[in-house]
């Protein structure tokens, strides 16, 4: 069960339970994150828990079970049926169930038939979330899954750094695509399939003997390094342009590396417009005045239209797969003339 505002917070001594005037009673389905600390409830939650007349648990081993033992709740492992949950309830007493991490489907499509059927007095029923995610969860997720598939998949468990390197780049493309094309649902699976390179090339680093690493020490590092380019929103710089922020970012990034030149850095395995036009960049942004190398033939014509897109702010990667793409429309259409 997700929200957006977790609640700590911490239990107190029970108070009186709420008195139900027509007998039935009340249930109420207690529902956890396995992404969050157990024990890191809900108020409300501890407030049910702490005035139910029985709390029950279907899982013995529920992450949950020995915090609350330990605050002092006393837990029934039992698996009721809806019938008898129904009947646990008479007399106006209060039953909460904690829920699995499946949420119990099968008693509550059963209590569902029973108040389906008329012919039970059904008791109060509230779903109570007792723990709520926080943005970025679900990565915990895919670590979990990542981490069963590379143990448990015969071609995953083989894979290499080496061996997954070109899907690394299939998958960069295929994202830049979705972005060029503007549709929305492409774009979040290919970012999908970008992050699952970033953690399967992680959990593979987990296995290296000498210089092992986690995908905790890739986002510890990147958040570091987010932070100290940052100044002007973690530190005493200042920064009211988007011009102001390179310049604190390229300055950094120059201590951090302390470089001996500006090409220092640049994949050189790159397409070769993107690699022009980098270099193109980089000259810039230094400030240093490098004339274009003289040669001639259509390599160095395209060096020439890659420094001049630069210059004028395009990306001449971006605008040579548009100009693709409508030669490719153009192709198609002359195929579709000939059939007819």
């Amino acid at each position: 069960m997700n929200t957006t505002r977790p609640e700590p917070t911490t239990p107190e001594p029970p108070t009186t339970p709420r008195a139900d005037a027509t007998g039935t009673g009340r249930i109420v389905l207690l529902t956890t994150s396995h992404r969050v600390a157990p024990g890191l409830l809900s108020w409300p939650a501890w407030q049910a828990l702490r005035t139910a007349d029985r709390v029950l648990c279907s899982d013995g081993a529920h992450p949950q079970l020995p915090y609350l033992r330990e605050a002092g709740t006393a837990v029934d492992e039992a698996a009721p049926t809806a019938q008898e949950l129904v009947d646990a309830c008479a007399g106006g007493r209060t039953v909460v169930v904690v829920a699995t991490g499946e949420g119990e489907p099968a008693l509550t499509d059963g209590l569902a038939r029973l108040a389906g059927s008329g012919r039970v007095a059904m008791p109060e029923l509230e779903l109570l979330p007792a723990s709520y995610d926080l943005p970025g969860a679900r990565l915990l997720d895919l670590v979990q899954v990542m981490d069963r598939i590379r143990a448990e998949c015969v071609w995953s468990s083989q894979k290499t750094h080496e061996g997954l390197a070109k899907y690394a780049i299939e998958e960069a493309y295929e994202l830049v695509e979705a972005i060029e094309q503007g549709d929305r649902d492409e774009l979040r699976e290919e970012l999908g399939d970008v992050l699952l390179q970033v953690v399967f090339h992680a959990r593979i680093a987990e296995e290296d003997p000498e210089a092992p690493f986690s995908i905790d020490d890739v986002a510890g590092g990147i958040v570091a390094k987010l932070i100290h380019r940052h100044p002007h929103v973690f530190g005493d710089e200042t920064a009211s342009t988007p011009e102001e922020v390179k310049e604190h970012w390229l300055r950094t990034k120059a201590i951090e590396k302390r470089r001996e030149s500006v090409t220092d850095g640049v994949p050189l395995g790159q397409p070769g417009l993107a690699l022009a036009a980098k270099l193109a960049s980089r000259v810039h942004n230094a400030g240093l005045d490098v004339p274009l190398p003289a040669g001639e033939g259509i390599g160095y014509e395209l060096l020439a239209l890659a420094v001049r897109a630069e210059a004028e702010g395009a990306d001449p990667e971006a605008a040579l797969r548009a100009a693709a793409r409508a030669y490719r429309d153009a192709i198609r259409e002359t195929e579709r003339q000939l059939d007819r």
